[in-house]
């Protein structure tokens, strides 16, 4: 059997194991709360958003990936399966509208993530800055072992983004792909992820109250700790230092 056939394999076993589990969601009534028109509605506008933040991040060639915010806004707002449901049609469609290659592949991955952001949101981890960290990290977690197998029995390693760079430096130390893949992976995956969770929280924040308690679960970001608005400035600034680090990381790597 070739490598590709393998490949299709296991994404349609990735596939099917996401169908279950909303089949199974469904038979035990854990979605019906998370959909209503308002889910409808942000569904779309969290697609553009990863869409065009994953695109500027892409050209920009940074060590981030930041293509998950409008996956995260919608799990915390709507809840779980709102937010796996989002992730994997953001892939889909942004898929259908670049290349394929570059989005179809890491759909089980979206998926997991607005899963997971959605799970954390409601055991009550979206309601302050430093609790959204703890998220952040939650989802990076999931995401670095989920991406893993992919990236390297679709990819060899090596992807389109910017954290390539770090795998191709670990591969060049003599270290194995599975290896170089899952250690850039967490070394990645936390900054992107909590900045990813911090970026959505600071759209949270940003929304007025009466217009958020529109959403199916308006209580997993009620805000405590302190103001909206210093949450939001907050928020910007840990996400402005996580990406400088990553970019000073990136840069001692290869040496530019």
């Amino acid at each position: 059997m070739s490598i590709v056939s393998q490949n299709i394999i296991y994404f349609i076993i990735a596939l099917a194991i996401m169908a279950g589990l909303f089949a199974w969601a469904y038979a035990t009534q854990r979605v019906q709360k998370d959909f209503s028109t308002m889910t409808w509605v942000l569904i779309p506008v969290a697609i553009a958003i990863n869409g065009v933040m994953g695109y500027i991040v892409g050209q920009l060639k940074l060590p981030v990936f930041l293509d998950s915010i409008g996956t995260v806004l919608v799990g915390a707002l709507c809840g779980p399966w709102a937010g796996a449901l989002t992730g994997a049609l953001s892939n889909f469609v942004i898929g259908m509208l670049t290349n394929p290659t570059d989005w179809w592949p890491w759909i089980p991955v979206a998926f997991f993530i607005g899963l997971v952001a959605g799970l954390c949101s409601n055991a009550g981890l979206f309601k302050s800055w430093w609790k959204v960290v703890v998220t952040g990290f939650l989802i990076a977690l999931t995401a670095a072992t989920v991406s893993t197998p992919i990236a390297v029995y679709f990819f060899g390693g090596i992807t389109s983004s910017g954290s390539s760079f770090i795998t191709a430096y670990l591969l060049q130390t003599g270290k194995g792909v599975l290896e170089a893949v899952f250690s850039t992976n967490f070394l990645v995956e936390p900054v992107d992820k909590i900045s990813t969770a911090m970026l959505a929280f600071a759209i949270v924040q940003g929304l007025s109250r009466r217009f958020v308690a529109r959403f199916p679960r308006p209580e997993n970001v009620e805000t405590e700790g302190g103001a909206s608005q210093t949450q939001l400035f907050i928020a910007i600034g840990v996400v402005v230092l996580l990406i400088l680090f990553a970019i000073f990381v990136l840069g001692r790597i290869t040496g530019s």
